[in-house]
């Protein structure tokens, strides 16, 4: 478990994750003792792929450390909100909210959610220097440690360790923040997957950057301009006041969202049915070919005996055919130059694609965000700039999310991309996994200015209220609990998941690691002598090994009696945690094997903490006699400490 991890840690390097990568699909290009033949790899692209010595690449102070911290496992464990989560509207529900660092989120997600995510939306720090980013990190490196990791020398080493101690703004330690976290969150994506990312005019060209390198120019999709808000900006120090943000699109694979099929807006425009067709209202556009456009050209006679000959959109064959089936109108009682028809209906069934501008009036703005969050919590400014639901309303549409699809949003924030989920789940079986940053809002209100302390404190007696703790992960908890409630009221008969389960990260303490690190198996006699399975919890033991090995947050456990000890059991996994197994527990546990068919776990996945050496070795002795028996299992033995 932690000590394990702790250990592979140790010789993580910067290209682990690619090095892996090469391993599966190229496993020829590696030799017996490890090293790759870059010879015959390139075998493999002749004819197929230009190798090229030069290239444009970005280059950052820290560039590589950011690859290592991407390549390092998380120490954390999964704690379960069991109160919140037995709950009934919770406990059957397939939307996620967790509390801690978004980096150890996405490296728990990935070990159950590698490609499973549809669409990505983040919203994070921009390094506005006002927006109250600094990088710090809790990696303990020495500059000789990181010299030999990532092997340049100490001076180097000793200039990124400055950036990660001393809490840096700068635009290096911003790269070196947001660069592991999007490797990670690139591998969680679904082949036609799309992440969406907001920014400001600060960083937006080193995101831009960055995303190259990360997802490639060729899965780019597009860079959108939202207008943020719908008053004039009146910054009297600026040349340039903020009216719009960014918002970069990029997909995991472009050619396979376009085979999937990409997503589509809500349909806009005015529609009409002044002359009562059938079909329902309609729309025109102009039948004469643009100034830009290349057209065919012909006569075209009006209804009022004008000829018009002009460069016309399609072909004369064509045009008689729209002409027939009532396509074609001439405004101004007939005078005016031909328009085709469009029906709203059939526009409906196409789908609209969205444009790079977005205005503030179709698609919100941060003045009607602040208002929705007014309406919840009673009070206003509950948080800074926060997103409106229209605006993730239009990307969720956008990244064609469907039944079944999971919306990832691992800067979380107030809430906004959680709530636009459980609305959309009205319509379709979405669910959402949201990672939020539980920052001490007592320090917040600490430092805040006088003008923003009225904020904090209204935010303070709202979770007072609540009975919540004072941390900005449970103002997006709370948003949601009660945005829930909100819907239940206006959709009283709706069957669809608006509860989630809440899962909290933790790091070890300073003692418990001692404990581990002191933990010696062969000496624990035949008596434990540790509590360390008290320091974390059965539940938050097996939560954290379920999203190991695959399972995710909702896995279907049985819990199975041995003897009065109880093993945990799912698909090809048995786990025991708990200590004082007895030789009867063991006897049953062999016994279920041999006669329970169903019973079939490969893989027996110990605590070893909990277990005296002895009686490890007597299940493992036991186990073993399972490969001559009538099933023939081979039991994979996985002590995990």
């Amino acid at each position: 478990m932690i000590k394990d991890i702790m250990k592979s840690n140790e010789t993580a390097l910067p290209n682990a994750r690619q090095m892996e990568a090469l391993k599966e699909n190229f496993p020829s290009c590696f030799r017996e003792d490890g090293g790759f033949d870059i010879e015959r790899f390139k075998e493999y692209l002749s004819n197929k792929l230009t190798v090229n010595n030069e290239g444009y690449e970005l280059k950052f102070l820290g560039k590589n450390y950011a690859r290592l911290l991407a390549s390092m496992d998380t120490t954390t464990v999964i704690v379960p909100d069991e109160e919140h989560n037995k709950k009934p509207e919770n406990k059957n529900s397939q939307n996620i909210y967790i509390s801690g660092d978004n980096l150890d989120g996405l490296k728990q997600l990935l070990k159950s959610y590698a490609n499973q995510v549809k669409c990505i939306y983040i919203d994070p720090p921009y390094n506005t220097g006002s927006d109250g980013f600094v990088y710090n990190d809790n990696f303990n490196f020495t500059p000789e440690e990181l010299s030999a990791k990532l092997s340049i020398d100490e001076e180097q080493a000793k200039r990124i360790l400055d950036l990660t101690k001393r809490g840096s703004a700068s635009h290096s330690a911003w790269l070196m923040f947001m660069y592991p976290r999007l490797l990670l969150a690139r591998d969680l994506l679904t082949d036609d997957g799309v992440i969406f990312i907001s920014i400001d005019d600060n960083e937006q060209s080193n995101l831009k950057l960055i995303c190259d390198d990360i997802f490639g120019e060729e899965n780019f999709e597009g860079h959108v301009h939202w207008r943020r808000r719908s008053n004039q900006p009146n910054d009297k120090t600026k040349l340039i006041g903020l009216a719009a943000e960014h918002i970069m699109v990029y997909s995991r694979n472009s050619a396979k969202l376009k085979e999937k099929g990409v997503g589509k807006i809500a349909l806009t425009g005015d529609f009409s049915n002044p002359d009562n067709d059938p079909r329902g209202p309609w729309a025109s556009k102009p039948w004469k070919s643009g100034s830009d456009q290349s057209g065919t050209r012909y006569s075209i006679t009006t209804p009022t005996g004008v000829v018009l000959d002009e460069e016309w959109m399609g072909d004369e064959s064509t045009y008689q055919l729209l002409l027939a089936d009532n396509r074609i109108i001439f405004p101004r009682g007939g005078a005016g130059m031909p328009r085709k028809k469009y029906f709203k209906s059939e526009r409906e069934a196409e789908g609209q694609c969205a444009c790079n501008w977005w205005s503030h009036e179709i698609y919100g703005n941060n003045q009607e965000a602040g208002k929705e969050l007014e309406n919840l919590f009673g009070f206003k400014n509950a948080f800074s700039n926060p997103k409106p639901v229209k605006l993730m309303d239009t990307i969720i549409s956008l990244g064609n999310v469907k039944d079944g699809d999971i919306v990832l949003d691992f800067f979380s924030g107030s809430g906004t991309t959680a709530e636009a989920v459980l609305k959309a789940s009205l319509d379709c079986n979405c669910r959402f996994i949201v990672v939020q940053l539980p920052e001490d809002i007592d320090l917040l209100l600490d430092k805040a200015s006088a003008s923003e302390k009225e904020r904090w404190n209204n935010i303070v007696k709202m979770l007072d209220s609540s009975s919540r703790p004072h941390s900005l992960d449970y103002i997006g908890i709370e948003r949601l609990i009660r945005a829930s409630k909100k819907i239940k009221e206006e959709h009283p008969g709706t069957s669809a998941d608006l509860g989630f389960k809440h899962y909290i990260l933790q790091e070890p303490k300073g003692t418990t690691l001692d404990k581990l690190e002191h933990f010696i198996p062969e000496d624990q006699g035949m008596f434990l002598t540790n509590d360390i399975l008290s320091d974390f919890g059965i539940q938050t033991v097996l939560t954290t090994w379920l999203v190991r090995d695959g399972y995710g947050f909702h896995a279907d456990v049985k819990a199975i009696d041995f003897e009065g000890y109880t093993g945990y059991y799912i698909d090809k996994h048995l786990y025991l945690i708990d200590a004082g197994i007895s030789k009867e527990a063991i006897a049953a546990i062999v016994d279920n094997y041999e006669t329970d068919g169903a019973f079939n776990a490969e893989n027996v996945v110990l605590f070893g903490y909990s277990f005296v050496w002895t009686m490890t070795e007597e299940l493992k002795m036991n186990l073993a006699r399972l490969k001559d028996t009538e099933k023939n299992l081979r039991i994979n033995f996985d002590v995990r400490y």
